[in-house]
């Protein structure tokens, strides 16, 4: 469960994590023009919205004047943001920057252990310096059982070089962090960047706080960050569809998170791109298939359907069923859209017969996953299916 930064900067806030003064904006209210006497000129306008990329698209605004204010606010509200709808605009007083850093806590899922990261190299795409300046990047490990330890701690001071005022307030920002991460069951908390102000204090500019799904039990009070998630993202937890919004605009349906998560890169490698992760899981009955079907239909970004199965406890003529019947109730295969059919395994032949019968318009077969991945890509595009059965198979794709 991903939160919007003002809700990551509450709980910052309550567990001593440093943030500037802010006040959220709602379509609702408050008056962005009442935030100016709490706060004062100049505001940062930042877009509440749970995606990537803000400053880049224009959601995060510096407002000198009141007109600036009121105009941003405006702007940036109207926005959607890679697909995302923002919901709201957080005012943050301006911050004199002398430094920026980067810290976060994440969990390692190939070492089984909660990893700290920290880099002098603050305000830009880590994953960069990660990958052109390793050195730049501190990675720890913590014992998930023994907690961080304080030389762990006073190892990472050194290491940026703070001393006095300056290394206590890291050092308790630290120790902090790690208790936020465990209190919430978090599986990220990111402060990117975090600032050393002209004046020597430390500030988190940014919260990027992810919750483990699976402790919900535990939190009786994240019901209230439900209400903000993405729609399609509600409606699959209900159904029990495991369903994540992407960027693009290729609907992809699968059963098993590896069989979606390989098809995904192969759209990638044909030159697509994803609208959506969509793991129906073992076992799926054709009403819960139709239900995901039903997601993915309603995204209009999506411009191609694909389709991958393979047969095991879920079987491959009750996905045929559903596919029919949710596109013919929905009329012309979907209002045109382009649909691509991977079937294999358990009832694979039944499933293709089932789809060749109906002959919906827009709507083929193919025999292998790349080539269902090119055709859905190239459909896409706009360009029809050039590549249909019997293309050669891409890489890693022979005998799926």
């Amino acid at each position: 469960m991903d939160l919007f930064e003002y809700q990551g900067k509450q709980l910052f806030g309550a567990g001593g994590i440093p943030v500037a003064r802010s006040t959220m904006v709602h379509p609702q209210g408050p008056d962005p023009l009442e935030v100016v006497g709490a706060l004062g000129l100049p505001l940062v306008v930042k877009a509440q919205v749970l995606t990537g990329g803000r400053g880049k698209a224009g959601g995060v605004r510096v407002a000198r004047t009141r007109d600036d204010l009121t105009r941003d606010v405006a702007e940036i509200m109207a926005m959607t943001i890679r697909g995302k709808r923002v919901v709201g605009v957080l005012l943050e007083e301006a911050v004199d920057i002398d430094r920026e850093l980067y810290l976060a806590l994440a969990v390692d899922r190939a070492a089984k252990r909660p990893l700290l990261l920290f880099s002098v190299r603050g305000g830009v795409d880590i994953e960069a310096v990660a990958r052109d300046e390793p050195q730049a990047l501190v990675r720890q490990h913590i014992d998930p059982l023994a907690g961080l330890h304080d030389t762990q701690i006073a190892e990472l001071v050194a290491w940026a070089g703070f001393a006095g005022g300056l290394a206590e307030q890291f050092a308790a920002l630290v120790g902090g962090l790690w208790r936020l991460f465990c209190a919430h069951d978090a599986t990220l908390v990111e402060i990117n960047p975090l600032v050393v102000t002209r004046g020597g204090r430390l500030i988190a500019l940014d919260a990027k706080v992810t919750l483990d799904g699976n402790a919900a039990f535990r939190h009786p009070e994240w019901a209230a960050y439900e209400t903000d998630a993405d729609e399609r993202e509600r409606r699959a937890a209900e159904a029990g569809i495991n369903y994540v919004s992407l960027d693009g605009d290729i609907g992809v349906l699968g059963n098993g998170a590896g069989m979606v998560m390989s098809t995904l890169d192969l759209i990638a490698e044909a030159g697509g791109a994803a609208a959506n992760f969509l793991d129906v899981g073992g076992g799926a009955r054709e009403a819960r298939i139709a239900a995901a079907l039903d997601l993915i239909l309603a995204d209009a970004r999506v411009r191609a359907l694909c389709v991958t199965i393979f047969g095991g406890i879920t079987r491959c003529d009750e996905v045929a069923h559903a596919l029919v019947n949710v596109l013919s109730a929905k009329g012309a295969a979907g209002a045109g859209l382009p649909v691509v059919v991977r079937l294999d395994g358990n009832g694979a032949a039944e499933g293709r017969d089932i789809v060749a019968q109906a002959a919906l318009p827009g709507v083929q077969t193919a025999a292998t996953v790349w080539q269902a991945v090119q055709a859905a890509v190239a459909a896409a595009a706009g360009a029809g299916a050039a590549d249909g059965p019997g293309a050669p198979d891409g890489p890693g794709t022979a005998g799926t």
